[in-house]
């Protein structure tokens, strides 16, 4: 049996036979297996999962949902390893391709001479992943928080956040900036479900207009925010305490000084300087003189021999 021809195989999503004069077809990466600058990654299986997944999904703009801003779909996809470059963390490169057609008429003629001009180039995914791994500590971050920071290195090791076991594709989207720097994709999980707190959060702050949530997400996210107010309101209670100890420190070290003119100094400290500060202080048992000491009541010394 031959293999299939493109115009074979998008005509498998075509109402109406298509000849290959009546399309336009081009080459696109949609994402690869390197840490993005959001410090993601998929893992080689989600590559593969999403390989198939792929397959008949629309090409829109910038993520819109409108049926109107559709102009392209997959007709195929494959995976390709690169034979010279590696993973920041060390593992062959793999990168998913997809070929993709559209229409050849005169609706699309300027998208694509920006396509074949290299001007409408970088592609975003959007695709729902059930498992988002820590490569610190191994936790999932979609049911538990572990804390640590995505780009941060804890003990000599990257934090980053490794996406696997796909669950569907929803579409690819041009546009302006992307986040994987060689695939040129922008990842977006808020098309559907969002359930994780870690992706709501992102859908949030990326484009709460078009973000909707269920009860169970906006519980999830006025827990965070509960939690988020208690924890302000510790640091502050913790914050006060550290300032009245900074405080009573100086003024026992210091007594020439007001206590008042110490108390605009240690109000204008952050949480750090104070801690940094009050060890100081408990460590050496004294202070360096203050400038703000006046020379009243010293000895002066004799600089007669200098004066001229």
């Amino acid at each position: 049996m031959s293999e299939l021809k493109d115009i074979d195989r998008i005509n498998a999503f075509s109402k109406r036979e298509l000849t290959e004069e009546e399309v336009y077809i081009f080459t696109l990466t949609l994402c690869d297996n390197d840490i993005d600058r959001d410090y993601e990654c998929f893992s080689l299986d989600a590559l593969k999962q999403l390989k198939e997944l792929f397959i008949g999904k629309t090409g829109i703009f910038d993520h819109s949902m409108k049926s109107a801003d559709q102009k392209a779909r997959i007709f195929d996809t494959y995976i390709e390893k690169s034979d010279d470059e590696l993973t920041a963390y060390g593992d062959g490169l793999y990168r998913l391709k997809a070929r993709a057609y559209m229409l050849r008429n005169d609706e699309n003629k300027t998208l694509i001479d920006e396509i074949e001009g290299g001007i409408k180039k970088e592609v975003s995914v959007s695709c729902s992943m059930e498992k988002a791994v820590c490569s610190v500590c191994g936790k999932d971050r979609r049911s538990e928080r572990c804390g640590h920071i995505g780009g941060k290195s804890y003990g000599g090791k990257l934090c980053y956040t490794t996406l696997s076991d796909a669950s569907d594709a929803y579409e690819f989207s041009f546009v302006a900036v992307p986040a994987q720097r060689r695939a040129g994709v922008t990842k977006s999980y808020y098309s559907k479900e969002v359930n994780a707190l870690d992706d709501i959060i992102k859908a949030v702050r990326s484009d709460c207009e078009k973000l909707e949530l269920n009860a169970a997400q906006l519980k999830q996210l006025n827990c965070y925010i509960n939690s988020l107010e208690e924890n302000a309101t510790l640091g502050v209670r913790f914050k006060s305490e550290l300032c009245r100890d900074v405080l009573k420190l100086f003024t026992e070290k210091v007594p020439e000084i007001e206590r008042e003119v110490f108390s605009e100094i240690v109000s204008a400290m952050t949480v750090s300087e104070l801690i940094a500060v009050k060890e100081s202080l408990v460590k050496s048992g004294e202070v360096p003189e203050p400038q703000l000491i006046s020379a009243e009541g010293k000895t002066a010394k004799d600089y007669s021999q200098f004066r001229i």
